[in-house]
């Protein structure tokens, strides 16, 4: 088991930390056949599926290329012995031209900024989806969804399980059930195996539900917890569960959420923080007991809890937001009922 330090001081460390390849991971790759390609490897958790991918690969001392495609350059993952390709994934023909693998991580999607521009939010979450779904036919492919097309839960529920009828509130929420169709429509086809992953919320240093709030605690701001409740996962725990989840790939596509074991009081951390940083947390809102709470028993049985346990990610976190650490700018929004982003 590697060593958790117990701070993180820079980027380098960070990324190393964050794509270390589970010895689950590596033994899946020893038997799992084909070539991998990460679609949307340019986002948030994009560079860390690459990378982790890539690691297990030579961990397993197998012959696979790990590919890595985006509609940017992506000079970092080149200098680490990924093959990388830029593709306007739009175009149909060009995504057409891409090499045919056997193993798909798609990550293309679009959130933020959604309300206004509701029409590129559906052609980048559909659009986009049913050329990699068409291109791909005959493929596995784990592919990128959200917690969101379940319904806002009371956290009475424990969270919503892979048996939950989803009912997705709000455009964004609609588009990414519109992405699932895509893939769906060639698994139901047998055409493709598809695992379907909905994640709430991958969680690293510069972004993530955690972030959200240390920040405000640390700047004096007030955190909301109208949306009293969530669950995070580290992100390079979240990568090393979805490449196992290719494995699971099939027809009809098969649902596997992705979310640490913990259901946690967004102001329960927030005092933590403050305790962490010397700060007096301050607060908004009152918790009405409702959010987007995943419930993810099915991928922890079978890949193990994650490797960084909340109360680590926390002190993390923490120390990283009051040195000044790089931080990505995009909110969760995690406060969010109403599906408006």
């Amino acid at each position: 088991m590697h060593h958790l330090p117990d701070k993180i001081r820079n980027v380098q460390e960070l990324e190393e930390i964050l794509s270390r390849p589970s010895e689950g991971l590596i033994a899946t790759l020893k038997e799992l056949d084909g070539d991998i390609m990460i679609l949307g490897a340019g986002g948030k958790i994009g560079p860390t599926m690459a990378l982790t991918a890539k690691r297990a690969v030579d961990a397993a001392k197998v012959q696979k290329t790990v590919y890595a495609v985006d509609v940017v350059d992506l000079p970092n993952l080149a200098a680490a012995g990924i093959k990388t390709l830029k593709c306007d994934l739009l175009d149909l023909d060009a995504v057409g031209k891409l090499p045919k693998v056997k193993n798909v991580v798609y990550m293309v999607g679009r959130k933020f900024g959604s309300t206004g521009s509701e029409s590129l939010t559906w052609a980048i979450n559909v659009i986009v989806a049913y050329h990699a779904a068409r291109t791909f036919q005959g493929s596995r492919i784990a592919a990128f969804s959200t917690g969101c097309v379940y319904p806002v839960v009371d956290i009475r529920t424990g969270g919503t399980t892979e048996q939950v009828p989803v009912n997705p509130v709000g455009e964004y929420a609609m588009s990414c059930l519109g992405r699932e169709r895509m893939f769906d429509y060639f698994a139901d086809s047998d055409k493709s195996k598809v695992v379907q992953v909905r994640l709430n919320y991958a969680a690293e240093c510069r972004y993530g539900v955690l972030v959200d709030v240390a920040t405000k605690v640390w700047k004096g701001e007030p955190v909301d917890v109208t949306t009293g409740y969530a669950n995070v996962i580290w992100q390079g725990d979240a990568c090393n569960h979805v490449l196992q989840g290719l494995k699971l790939a099939s027809n009809p596509a098969t649902i596997l959420n992705v979310t640490g074991p913990e259901i946690f009081s967004i102001r329960q951390v927030a005092q933590r923080f403050g305790q962490l940083m010397g700060r007096e947390p301050k607060f908004t809102g009152q918790e009405n007991g409702l959010g987007y709470i995943n419930n993810a028993s099915k991928a922890n049985a079978l890949f193990g809890n994650p490797s960084v346990p909340l109360g680590r990610l926390v002190e993390w976190t923490a120390h990283w937001t009051m040195q000044g650490g790089e931080n990505i700018g995009k909110p969760t929004h995690f406060e969010t009922q109403n599906g408006k982003y």
